[in-house]
Order: structure tokens, then C-alpha cells, then sequence
């Protein structure tokens, strides 16, 4: 039986943080889910098209990762995809907090789905996609913090 996790998130737009933990997940899972959120009550950067378009891009030469969009409940989406585990990442103890917070809820709507934590690797602790986008939208340099997909939507998005 594969073992799938499902990393979901807003990814608007994903950074090395998020890279690392998809490529580390790929140490324990034979595939990983990305899954970017579509919230209708939130303005993203990105379209959750032109999102799930740059992980694919970041991704290109992992067969093992598959990039998909989803709106409503996580646990409703991993249920009808049979996928038993949710991956979230973490940076620092805040994140935990949140996390925490969601992960048991979704466990009182669910026990068929279980939440694991990942920490993100030392060097990303302090990226969050809202600063990137922040130095990205006033000129700034982000290359050390996005894969270069990212990079160029952001110099173009900036442009425009």
C-alpha cells in the first residue's frame, strides 16, 4: 500500500520553506499531495491557477508530487481522496500553536485522518510567503527564499 501525505496550504506563493518540507516528506512517503486552499474570502497574490501552476513548475522532476487545488473542509478533501495523512509545516512555536488548534479540530470532525508536523530546515525558519511577497512587491532580491518560477512571476507581477 503507498503511503500518501497531503500537504495542503495557500502557498501564495511557496517558498524553499515549503520545498524542504515537501522533499523531505518524500524521505517518508511515496508521494506527497500539495494542495493549495482556495479561500474565496481572502485577495492572494496569485489565482489558485497560476499557484498551483508554479509548484508544478517547482516540481517538474518529481513524478511523486502532485499539485492540485481545493476549496472546503481539508478532512472532506483528504476523505475523498483516501488519503489518511496531513502534512503540515512548521516554523517556530507560534505555527504549533495554530496548528495545533486546526489539527484538533479536524480530528473532532474526523479520526480518519491523522495531522504530522514537520519542522521546516533551520535556513527557512524566518520565510513566510507573506515577507516574500512584501520584499518581491517593493524590488527587492527573493532568490534565496523562492524556487525560480516564483521568482520570475513575482519580477513580472511587480512589473505590472
Amino acid at each position: 500500500m503507498r503511503k500518501v501525505a497531503l500537504y495542503p496550504g495557500s502557498f501564495d506563493p511557496i517558498t524553499l520553506g515549503h520545498v524542504d518540507i515537501v522533499e523531505r516528506a518524500l524521505q517518508v512517503f511515496d508521494e506527497v499531495v500539495v494542495a493549495v486552499a482556495v479561500n474565496i474570502r481572502k485577495t492572494p497574490t496569485f489565482s489558485g491557477d497560476e499557484r498551483v501552476d508554479l509548484i508544478r513548475a517547482t516540481f517538474a522532476d518529481e513524478p511523486r508530487v502532485e499539485v492540485v487545488s481545493f476549496s472546503g473542509l481539508l478532512v472532506d478533501y483528504a476523505r475523498e481522496r483516501g488519503i489518511k495523512t496531513v502534512l503540515r509545516g512548521l516554523r517556530a512555536v507560534s505555527d504549533f500553536e495554530f496548528e495545533f488548534q486546526l489539527a484538533s479540530m479536524n480530528r473532532r470532525l474526523t479520526e480518519e485522518v491523522d495531522f504530522i508536523f514537520m519542522m521546516t530546515s533551520e535556513e527557512h525558519f524566518f520565510v513566510s510567503s507573506s515577507l516574500v511577497r512584501e520584499v518581491a512587491l517593493n524590488g527587492g532580491d527573493v532568490t534565496q527564499f523562492v524556487p525560480p518560477p516564483v521568482v520570475a512571476a513575482l519580477r513580472a507581477r511587480a512589473e505590472s
